[in-house]
């Protein structure tokens, strides 16, 4: 299903079934919600026993009074599955749908999220309780769309599921033998004689076969969507025309989607790609910009997973409750960060939560709503003032990004070098290493795709590929690779890469083909390198940082092949630190460059740089200082340029033309242009 947006969507997670005693909140609710110029709300997330307080007793009148009143403000709904979070009466009558821990120990009723996705008793509560909600709502015409569960994640190691895992490993392998020489099984006297004998890993088990390890998650990713392709196979039926989405989520300390398990399989069965965006915003240990470069990343990783604008589903409006210091948003930060997600592709802005509740573990999270009840309330103010510029903005829906830059990020390969006992316990931060190589570009004003290894299949569209840390890489996804150079694009890979193939086995003899066939080198050693040891590169006459690891690579007698830099101390002082092999030499066509040390942010900023001129990558004509961000999105008839400033100091940018400021409504002349701290501008250039 395409799925087409005519709007920008504004509202958020409204939780009615918590005030049903209390008939004039839910009133006000309705005169907040047109003030705020809300117009989109995901109902029935935790609903559940709201919905069926007793098993086959199902209560949906206050639903119905919910549906028709958001419908009568000229709202829509997005309705949800409530299968995050059970009822007490399902778990006493049937303890199988509560998970087993990896210690195998079976977990008691509460929190959410605590079922097994193996349990056909589980499965078949959530499929009537979903049946119903589509057959009594299916013709409401405040359905928008739908909200299927909440937040997938977590495992289950029941003997259910140890079942399916073996299974699927059957499925996958055909032989015992097979598997075994996919995990290298001879290893410690770990050779399986039957599937039977396989467990998934725990600390009290089986822990140290890594090809083990990688084929769990992947498993967990299996049932997750399997379960997933459960909750929606009554709702397709029904509802065929309705989109689904499902909220996704990311560790912004790590810079990384959610690694429970990986998105990019699952983001192919949605329609739409939502995500839920906290990021911690005036904290003490980075700079506002750096924190704006974190989003801008996962920003970009979620839109490429579908390669579409894309919902923030969840954020909040003033402070959340789980950060280890909840800081509220400094003025003006709301309307920013709201900006910045547009600014990427978001076509909706949603709120965690409407209203805050009353009690329990989410009371003091933030909410369009606080306790007051009062709309005089600073949050209700900011996000009333968010209302009035989605408004106005409502042309800019649908547009796209076209990007010309895609750097690579991929979660098996996240999952194989965590594991992987080497290197530094400390340092390895592969997520970090990625979007660092993203931040030069986004720096730069250069749109950028973050795509995963599916993705690989067709990269016509860029100009530039950078593939930072790739330990675990698929021959298939070599080749791809390979194929982009010799199209004449341009390819960067970096030291710890392309070192383990799918089954995280190690490549033998000189590695890993593409080392040779595409960049011409071998990697005869990584050194790593403790915190307060440095080493230094050379690079266009100018000295860098060296840092955490310094891979010691050879040439091969490819003449196609070039020294650019090499390294200034130690045992492999004046060895090539960065290469580049043309696949046309004669025209400096088709370059793969390699980076065999990790290096500091100047050094990638200078590079990138000298890349983005050598390809011709587009850049808006709008000139920014440090810490002045511009993206850029492109519909039918226009380009957009978000502006923004991510100091606490006032800035002066420089527009090449003249444009109107779709925010205030000015007609800005070309010249300097002073933007406050945190300000904001959408220019529009027809």
């Amino acid at each position: 299903m395409v799925h087409r947006n005519n709007t920008l969507l504004h509202g958020g997670d409204y939780n009615p079934d918590q005030w049903l005693a209390y008939p004039e909140i839910l009133s006000d609710d309705l005169k907040y919600m047109k003030q705020t110029r809300a117009n989109a709300f995901s109902v029935g997330i935790f609903a559940w026993a709201a919905l069926e307080p007793r098993e086959g007793e199902f209560t949906f009148g206050w639903l119905d009074k919910i549906l028709d009143d958001i419908y009568g403000i000229g709202g829509r709904v997005i309705l949800a599955t409530p299968s995050g979070a059970r009822p007490a009466w399902l778990s006493q009558k049937y303890p199988e749908v509560n998970r087993t821990d990896h210690r195998r120990q079976k977990m008691l009723h509460g929190g959410r999220h605590n079922h097994c996705f193996s349990s056909p008793v589980y499965r078949e509560k959530v499929g009537i309780i979903n049946r119903k909600l589509a057959e009594r709502y299916k013709d409401h015409p405040a359905l928008f769309m739908w909200h299927i569960s909440n937040e997938y994640s977590g495992e289950c190691h029941c003997l259910l599921c140890q079942d399916n895992f073996r299974r699927w490993l059957r499925e996958k392998y055909g032989t015992i033998d097979a598997l075994n020489a996919a995990y290298w099984a001879a290893f410690w006297s770990h050779t399986f004689n039957d599937f039977d004998q396989l467990e998934s890993p725990t600390d009290i088990g089986e822990g140290w076969i890594h090809g083990l390890n990688l084929d769990w998650k992947r498993f967990v990713t299996h049932q997750t969507l399997d379960f997933y392709r459960h909750e929606i196979k009554d709702i397709r039926v029904i509802t065929p025309d309705v989109p689904v989405t499902n909220n996704f989520m990311a560790d912004f300390p790590n810079v990384a989607p959610f690694t429970g398990f990986d998105y990019a399989p699952f983001a192919r069965e949605i329609d739409v790609v939502s995500w839920d965006a906290y990021p911690p915003w005036h904290n003490d240990y980075e700079s506002t910009a750096h924190l704006a470069s974190k989003l801008a990343f996962l920003n970009d990783y979620f839109r490429a997973l579908k390669d579409a604008p894309f919902y923030i589903l969840e954020s909040t409006p003033s402070m959340v409750n789980w950060q280890p210091v909840n800081r509220a948003k400094r003025p003006g930060m709301h309307k920013l960060s709201t900006v910045a997600c547009l600014a990427h592709g978001a076509d909706a802005i949603m709120y965690f939560q409407w209203r805050k509740s009353r009690g329990s573990t989410e009371k003091l999270h933030g909410a369009v709503i606080d306790h007051d009840n009062s709309p005089d309330n600073r949050v209700f103010c900011d996000v009333a003032e968010v209302g009035q510029m989605l408004e106005n903005l409502s042309e800019i829906a649908d547009s796209r990004t076209h990007a010309q830059v895609a750097v690579l990020f991929d979660t098996e390969s996240h999952w194989a070098l965590d594991n992987a006992e080497g290197f530094s316990r400390q340092s390895k931060k592969y997520s970090q290493t990625v979007h660092t190589h993203h931040k030069a570009f986004w720096q730069a004003n250069v749109p950028v795709d973050v795509i995963t290894p599916d993705k690989c299949a067709d990269l016509t569209r860029y100009k530039i590929v950078v593939v930072p840390m790739l330990y675990l890489m698929r021959e298939k996804t070599m080749r791809q690779l390979q194929t982009f150079t010799q199209n004449g694009g341009t390819l960067v890979m970096t030291y710890i890469s392309a070192l383990a193939d799918e089954n995280d086995l190690m490549y033998l003899d000189e590695g890993a083909p593409i080392l040779r066939d595409t960049f011409g080198i071998r990697i005869t050693e990584t050194d790593t390198l403790y915190p307060s040891q440095r080493n230094g590169v050379c690079y266009n006459g100018k000295e860098y940082e060296a840092l955490d690891y310094c891979a010691i690579i050879q040439p091969t007698n490819d003449a196609n092949v070039e020294i650019l830099s090499t390294y200034t101390s130690d045992f492999y002082a004046n060895s090539p630190a960065i290469t580049v092999r043309y696949t046309d030499a004669a025209n400096k066509k088709g370059a793969a460059y390699f980076i065999a040390a990790r290096t500091g942010e100047d050094f990638l900023q200078d590079f990138y740089n000298q890349l983005i001129k050598e390809n011709q990558i587009t850049q808006p004509s709008i000139q920014t200082p440090p810490g002045v961000s511009v993206q850029t999105r492109h519909g039918n008839n226009a380009t957009y340029h978000f502006v923004m400033n991510y100091t606490e100091e006032a800035q002066i940018i420089t527009l090449a033309n003249k444009m109107p400021d779709l925010i205030s409504g000015i007609e800005l002349n070309e010249g300097e242009i002073k933007l406050q701290p945190y300000d904001v501008m959408v220019l529009s250039n027809r």
